[in-house]
């Protein structure tokens, strides 16, 4: 797709190139402020700056309260359930583009690991989430202010959760009413290892396996006890057998964390495993669900000599499969990219986002438009300083696109 670039959208261009420093001091900004857990205040402060750079753009601002998560999930926030900006400056005569991008990273703000460092090349930088996905949050709000200072219209808004990286359990609710109220939907993940843009991704979900047994003193009285680790050990085993992971349409489960027993002479009366879980799509997850479900004892007293095994689970990412109109958004993309002289191949991805959400919700979305770099969640998460500009430029280009489009 060859497009012809307007006035307006050239000035964009312009004006991001200008901002290239600023883009590299913004991104350092918001990495230097810790959001990982434990890291509210963090989140509230940069929440804030985003909040009064889009309203200086005429965007109306608003909190959305968070909804409760199941209490039995792990990795919850452990000072509150935050709540979600939605900042909006949409025109009626226009398409509605929603732009989704969180706040937190997997980073706690206790780790060593807390500063933007520069590569001696100057090529790449070091930093907790400067990847995932501050710089897709620098990106988009630089975009944004400079189709406003060119002139060049665009109906969109921005919105801000804060526990992506947990499920998005508190700011679904949030997600799903905006994308019923918007045309097109753009998520600030970052590219794939090779600098693709996901077009189709897998679900996931979360499950615990509780085993409740009945405690004794190992010596005395073993044969009194029921052991609550070894009926876990089962059902994990039992989990290990149901994916075949060389299977195009089967699933994945993983298992991790575990907990169980307090010391080793005496018969332990309670263990606990959570694991994760990736499908295809819903038919899949409605199997797998069916086959966790089956590992549930009906001796939930531990009477006799049984322990009991309870399952919790939680699928509420649904998986976000290629069709016609998310290929066309993303040929769009792909088209803007390559007017730009970038490259912007498409690749599937076992991970998930709130594009799942916006997708399933009924909103077209593809969600891998913020930067390029690697080493997600570990202390090694790097960014190529390059895909700043690069990137900012689509996204622009694109918002712009996508809200004359008819």
């Amino acid at each position: 797709m060859t497009i012809e670039f307007t006035s307006e959208e050239r000035r964009v261009c312009d004006l991001i190139d200008r901002r290239a420093d600023f883009l590299l001091d913004d991104l350092k900004r918001h990495v230097n402020t810790p959001t990982g857990p434990g890291g509210s205040a963090g989140i509230e402060t940069s929440r804030a700056v985003f909040t009064e750079r889009m309203k200086k753009l005429g965007a109306n601002a608003s909190l959305v309260d968070g909804q409760p998560r199941p209490d039995w999930l792990r990795g919850g926030a452990s000072d509150g359930v935050p709540p979600t900006a939605v900042l909006e400056r949409l025109r009626p005569d226009m398409r509605k583009v929603l732009i989704a991008g969180h706040l937190d990273t997997v980073h706690p703000i206790d780790s060593s690991f807390r500063e933007l460092t520069i590569s001696d090349d100057g090529n790449t930088a070091l930093g907790p989430g400067c990847v995932d996905m501050k710089g897709g949050l620098v990106i988009a709000a630089c975009a944004l202010e400079c189709l406003e200072e060119a002139g060049a219209k665009a109906s969109w808004t921005f919105m801000l959760n804060a526990d992506e990286e947990t499920g998005s359990y508190h700011s679904e609710s949030a997600l799903r009413e905006q994308a019923v109220l918007h045309d097109f939907g753009l998520a600030l993940e970052p590219a794939l290892p090779g600098g693709e843009l996901a077009i189709e991704r897998m679900g996931s979900g979360q499950f615990m396996i509780e085993a409740i047994g009945r405690s004794s003193h190992v010596g005395r009285d073993f044969r009194g006890g029921v052991s609550a680790v070894t009926a876990l050990a089962r059902a994990i085993s039992a989990v290990g057998e149901m994916a075949d992971p060389t299977k195009e349409d089967s699933y994945i489960m993983s298992i991790g964390p575990v907990q169980g027993g307090s010391a080793t002479n005496a018969v332990p009366d309670h263990a606990a495993a959570w694991g994760n879980a990736r499908y295809p799509n819903a038919s899949i997850a409605d199997n797998m669900g069916r086959a966790l479900d089956a590992l549930t004892t009906p001796n939930q007293s531990c009477e006799g000599h049984s322990a009991a095994v309870i399952i919790r689970r939680s699928f509420n990412r649904p998986a976000k499969p290629l069709t016609p109109a998310t290929e066309s958004l993303a040929l769009e993309a792909r088209g803007v990219a390559e007017a730009l002289g970038q490259q912007l191949p498409f690749a599937s991805t076992g991970g998930v986002c709130d594009g799942n959400i916006l997708q399933d919700a009924g909103l077209p979305t593809i969600d891998t438009l913020g930067v390029r770099g690697g080493g997600l969640h570990t202390p090694t998460e790097w960014i190529e300083l390059a895909s700043l500009v690069e990137r900012c430029k689509l996204l622009a280009v694109l918002i712009s696109r996508l809200s004359g489009r008819s």
